[in-house]
């Protein structure tokens, strides 16, 4: 999987539109916005933005705000949200941004984790460096490998069903997840009212503190903190760091 092919949860336009019954409540959101308050960003870009849930929020929050996400239907249904049009929404990756001289650059859920090839993650945190202003602060979580999150991915067996607005009952059930560290690969099946059967079939690599400090130094950052993910204590760091 690479950045510019996203997996179908994103990229199918009946998967996208559901996205966010799926993904629930996203309690993950304010936390972002305070330590963007903390740097006293005012312009922001929200890399992998997907459906637009913290762009939106920041533009709302009176931010100038640029998301950025390779897979269309995503942004579509980003664009129909309320103050999505104070948004500049950008179709690609974080490699084809411009020198945007912005304060902050986020990356909100799994994003960091998409780009399982050491060549992609530099290109990735290049094109980030590049549209920062320098001193700018770039925010992101990722899962932490000691947590062994895959471990419960592999006991949840058990089928969801969501009630999605505008859509009606769809049914999520987990298929799989295969395990050969650093990457994880789990499958999810999406049976519709109207009986319909899509899948989405998604790989997150797992990285280190060590090898996260290494290839932030590497390509322009400084590591100004590592915390904890207030919503999920002990399962996530949450990297602060500085372009320089």
């Amino acid at each position: 999987m690479t950045p510019s092919s996203p997996d179908p949860i994103f990229a199918d336009p009946r998967l996208a539109a559901c996205y966010d019954t799926f993904d629930g409540e996203r309690d993950d959101l304010p936390p972002y916005r305070a330590i963007l308050a903390e740097h006293s960003a005012r312009t922001v870009i929200d890399v992998g933005c997907g459906t637009g849930a913290l762009a939106t929020l920041l533009a709302a929050d009176g931010l100038t705000v640029t998301g950025v996400d390779p897979a269309l239907a995503s942004l579509d249904v980003a664009r129909r949200k309320p103050h999505a049009e104070a948004v500049t929404w950008r179709h690609g990756t974080a490699e084809d941004l411009p020198p945007l001289g912005a304060d902050a650059a986020v990356m909100t859920g799994n994003v960091a984790q998409v780009f399982v090839t050491d060549e992609a993650w530099a290109a990735t945190l290049r094109g980030i460096r590049g549209a920062l202003r320098p001193g700018g602060v770039l925010v992101f979580e990722t899962r932490r490998p000691g947590r062994r999150a895959w471990e419960e991915w592999q006991a949840d067996t058990a089928e969801t069903l969501h009630d999605v607005p505008g859509i009606g009952p769809v049914r999520q059930r987990p298929t799989g997840v295969e395990v050969a560290l650093p990457l994880v690969t789990f499958s999810d099946e999406f049976r519709f009212a109207d009986g319909t059967v899509l899948t989405s079939t998604s790989t997150l690599r797992w990285r280190d503190e060590a090898e996260l400090r290494d290839t932030l130094a590497a390509t322009g950052f400084d590591v100004e903190e590592i915390r904890e993910a207030p919503d999920r204590p002990g399962r996530e760091y949450v990297v602060i760091a500085r372009a320089v």
